[in-house]
């Protein structure tokens, strides 16, 4: 962790700091690097965009240190008392210190004009509520009223006032402070972590996409785990994600139990937070086992199964996405994945051929990377010898696809016949019967019946032509 004499040196050495310092002063403004900036400089984290409160009027300051950089850009919200200026390749926001109080049933606050103190103590977390002096002779002062210094040795999420009221307040916070506690490694303080299960409910009045937003920051985490862990120990992810919560729990009957879904589904996180930083692919292996609860089924002679929960998770998801908010594009997308996340494993473990093969690259399409990236995550048994003989199978079921795509070109595969030359050869309308003489000589190409080329596919259709016409 960063020192105080480390963050003085910084603050020191950036002209801009000079630069609005001097302007403040001659207008009699006082002004303080706050927030996430001053955070992230204790964590030597990459600090990008900087946040200023300002005790007087914001945009008074903001509009005079666009004219002393020559800019002639400056966004000003008057209602916020906000106002943001570009500044080389960042965004520099400056907001007047304010106090708010909330009504119950909205998280929309209203703003009074306030001091520094008064605007730290609304903020979330204690770790937030730190600001640098920018002024004369207090240059580079840290202001720490909550001790947020401490709270980040410490790796502890806390709120600067009662966390009940935090959390009544901004219910958005509870999400907030478990994300935080997820990205950076960082324990909930007991007392906040009380508060966030006594008023989780109150996340009923957060906008669906606020709540997404959260999940999606979590499932990009280093240890996306942790996140979910904490939201079930809260109670909070029954209240935002029910789907998830009815993973847990294991059944058993006589010696046959199966394992927990919902556990599983964390390590198979983990395992891919590994393997790629794609939030959407995060997304997918969250949702891949949704249909266990609804197809689980015991049976004597061979335990517990579930089958089909890949082809009924591939619908469920578009209502859970619609209701979640994300994407068209993204649920069509996890969609994809959970319907074919069976294939390769089925594939890599009971041998594979050449038609199979095609099948696969065929349905999964330019997804078929992602795909073989989840099923790699999907690995999660506690025999490290099972895993070796699984991800081995895997290669290997990677090398043949690469094979199979070389010798086959079927990286956008569909009939090299297309309809229009169909209906011409077998002089035909429009209708079915097109679609059922492409899709045969695309089946006979899958099967390896014939090659994927333009001459042999004639061949094929005159062939068909004969049987069908």
């Amino acid at each position: 962790m960063t020192t105080l004499d480390q963050i003085s040196d910084h603050i020191e050495a950036q002209p801009v700091f000079h630069e609005i310092s001097t302007i403040a002063d001659q207008i009699g403004i006082h002004v303080y690097v706050v927030g996430g900036y001053v955070r992230d400089l204790f964590l030597d984290r990459s600090v990008t965009d900087i946040d200023f409160v300002v005790e007087g009027d914001s945009i008074l300051l903001a509009e005079a240190l666009a004219r002393h950089f020559d800019l002639k850009r400056v966004t000003v919200y008057k209602r916020f008392g906000t106002a943001m200026i570009p500044f080389e390749d960042r965004t520099l926001e400056f907001v007047t210190a304010r106090k708010e109080s909330y009504h119950q049933d909205s998280r929309k606050p209203v703003v009074e004009q306030a001091d520094l103190l008064t605007d730290l103590a609304r903020r979330d977390f204690t770790i937030n509520a730190m600001a640098i002096a920018l002024n004369g002779a207090r240059f580079g002062d840290l202001i720490d009223p909550y001790k947020g210094v401490a709270a980040l040795r410490q790796k502890r999420i806390e709120t600067p006032l009662e966390p009940v009221k935090t959390f009544y307040d901004d219910p958005l916070r509870i999400l907030r402070a478990i994300r935080f506690a997820t990205q950076l490694k960082f324990d909930i303080a007991p007392k906040t972590l009380a508060a966030i299960r006594r008023e989780r409910q109150r996340l009923e009045i957060i906008s669906q996409e606020r709540i997404t937003d959260e999940l999606l920051k979590i499932l990009a985490a280093e240890k996306p785990s942790r996140g979910f862990l904490l939201m079930d120990e809260t109670s909070v992810l029954s209240t935002i994600l029910p789907e998830i919560e009815q993973l847990k729990g294991v059944d058993r009957v006589g010696r046959h139990q199966h394992k927990d879904v919902f556990l599983h589904t964390l390590k198979v996180l983990d395992n891919l937070a590994t393997l790629s930083e794609k939030t959407g692919l995060r997304f997918a292996a969250l949702f891949h086992d949704l249909a266990k609860p609804m197809t689980k089924e015991f049976k004597p002679e061979t335990g517990w199964t579930f089958h089909g929960h890949d082809e009924l998770g591939s619908r469920l998801i578009v209502p859970v996405g619609k209701r979640l908010k994300v994407s068209n594009d993204l649920i069509n997308y996890a969609q994809k994945l959970i319907k074919l996340h069976l294939r390769p494993i089925h594939l890599a473990e009971n041998g594979v051929t050449d038609s199979a093969i095609r099948r696969l690259i065929v349905q999964a399409g330019d997804e078929l990377d992602d795909l073989i990236t989840l099923c790699r995550a999907d690995i999660t048994s506690a025999n490290p010898k099972r895993v070796a003989r699984h991800l081995s199978n895997f290669d290997k079921l990677v090398d043949r696809i690469r094979e199979v795509k070389e010798k086959d070109r079927l990286a956008q595969f569909q009939s090299p016949v297309r309809g229009d030359e169909i209906m011409k050869v077998c002089n035909l309308q429009p209708g079915p019967l097109v679609g059922k003489l492409k899709k045969a000589i695309e089946e006979a190409i899958l099967d390896g019946d014939i090659p994927n080329e333009h001459d042999a596919a004639l061949d094929y259709l005159l062939e068909l032509e004969k049987d069908l016409i």
